[in-house]
């Protein structure tokens, strides 16, 4: 639930309205859920080592080959290992080292942020949301937890932050902050503050190098984004997921293990750019206050390079009405290329699946027309293989690359079977007589009817650039 954009009034939108498989999100209790992942560790055969921190990765050459860490007697100890995987945090073990990492100059940021009890909650069914209030000179978050703390912060612009903290004390900084939300401090009025507060600048950054000889970077060792979306556990989780599976290939097989690590590092990378991209997106939209921090985060026009065949662009015109990556254009003022890049994309793909429906079925053959079209493939589109994830580790796959999607999109052996067909001279027809001729008996009609159905998504979403005679 955010008060942002246009106005002051508090506005929601709920996981459920995009994705029915996952219709919602926990908060969790850090400490709580950080131990349930390390007992997790535990009881799948990890050794754990409570009460020690690694100072040191160790290098053979340019080969990482183990850490040096310290114990709670202040001795130091070696462990030698295959593949070191750095989750050193914001702490940056591997970054610090290597020279990896990257200060984002969009989000200069600082956030001063302490626990209290007794702040009230939103009124149902979103008593468990979320709340950011857009204030004067930045924006504040209230998070409800199930052990009745909430966590209160206010992010502000990184040097006037600074200089508010030095002159005034973190303590009432924060609450200077918060009297400038209404909002918050409506819901703060009988809340008092039990741990805090705590401050942290400058965290938005991305490292150069994510995978190299011998180690992986993941979670905020890697890369951290502006919280407004709360995405760090989000990709902590999948990057810990990606790392296993890397991690997995590249002990068993180099030269596919080689593979899994630039597609690591893509997927993380893409993840990551949308989150940044949406963060940079919503602070520019932001209408609710005039001052310093506001016009210094706006996007002018043509600052994003917003073009229809930005894959940011390509996402959110692919998002419902009801999409968060869509409440920007709803609840704020985004700027006009964005707005006209999303509007062009959306009605090029509404005018190809109105012509698909309108040829799906001929009222005179029953049969499709789109049987005796000749499909030719937009310029850009190409059929990589690549290091694609399986279950639990990566596998050669096939990956769809445009010119939107740069870095691909995994495609099953049926799709990549179909582009590969695809010339700009063979009708469908005879597309349809070669792939049928791959299956096994009984299964021509289940492929024809695959086919078809890619080949109009394929159309819609513009990879297939024309169905002559269609």
């Amino acid at each position: 639930t955010m008060v942002w954009g246009r106005d002051s009034t508090p506005w929601s939108w709920y996981f459920k309205e995009t994705n029915q498989r996952y219709p919602h999100s926990y908060q969790v209790w850090r400490p709580q859920f950080d131990q349930l992942l390390l007992e997790n560790s535990r009881s799948n055969g990890v050794d754990v080592r409570e009460g020690h921190r690694v100072v040191e990765v160790l290098f053979d050459g340019a080969k990482a080959t183990g850490v040096r860490y310290g114990s709670g007697n202040g001795a130091l100890s070696t462990v030698h290992a295959e593949m070191v995987v750095d989750a050193s945090g914001q702490g940056g073990l591997l970054a610090r080292e290597l020279d990896l990492r990257r200060w984002d100059p969009f989000f200069q940021n600082l956030a001063v942020y302490g626990y209290f009890t007794g702040a009230q909650r939103l009124p149902a069914p979103d008593e468990g949301n979320i709340f950011i209030e857009a204030a004067g000179h930045g924006w504040l978050w209230n998070i409800p937890l199930h052990t009745g703390w909430a966590s209160i912060g206010a992010v502000v612009d990184s040097p006037r932050g600074q200089e508010g903290i030095k002159k005034a004390g973190a303590e009432r900084f924060l609450k200077a902050q918060i009297a400038q939300a209404p909002h918050t401090a409506g819901m703060l009025r009988d809340a008092e503050m039990v741990s805090g507060p705590h401050v942290v600048k400058d965290w938005s950054y991305v490292c150069d190098q994510l995978v190299g000889n011998g180690y992986v970077l993941v979670g905020d060792a890697a890369c951290f984004v502006d919280p407004l979306f709360s995405s760090g556990v989000h990709l902590a989780l999948m990057s810990g997921v990606l790392a296993a599976a890397y991690v997995t290939t590249a002990l068993k097989d180099a030269e596919l293990g080689a593979a899994a690590a630039v597609a690591y590092q893509e997927l993380y990378f893409k993840e990551y750019s949308h989150f940044r991209e949406m963060a940079r997106l919503f602070y520019s939209s932001n209408l609710a206050a005039e001052s310093y921090f506001w016009e210094a985060r706006r996007l002018l026009d043509g600052a994003g390079n917003f073009s229809p065949r930005h894959a940011f662009i390509q996402a959110v015109a692919g998002q419902p009405p009801q999409g968060y990556e869509r409440a920007v254009l709803d609840q704020g003022r985004a700027p006009e290329d964005f707005l006209a890049s999303v509007k062009e994309v959306e009605s090029f793909r509404a005018g190809r699946r109105a012509r698909v429906e309108a040829a799906r079925t001929s009222p005179d053959t029953g049969a499709s027309p789109l049987i005796h079209s000749v499909p030719r493939l937009a310029e850009g589109v190409r059929l990589e293989r690549k290091a694609v994830v399986g279950a639990g580790e990566f596998l050669w796959g096939y990956v769809l690359t445009t010119v939107s999607q740069p870095d691909g999109t995994p495609c099953s052996n049926l799709v990549a079977r179909l582009i590969s067909t695809i010339d700009g001279r063979t009708p469908v027809s005879q597309i349809l007589a070669r792939m049928a001729d791959t299956g096994g008996s009984g299964q021509e009609a289940q492929i024809r009817q695959s086919v078809l159905t890619a080949l109009e998504i394929l159309y819609v979403d513009g990879t297939v650039e024309e169905l002559q005679g269609l």
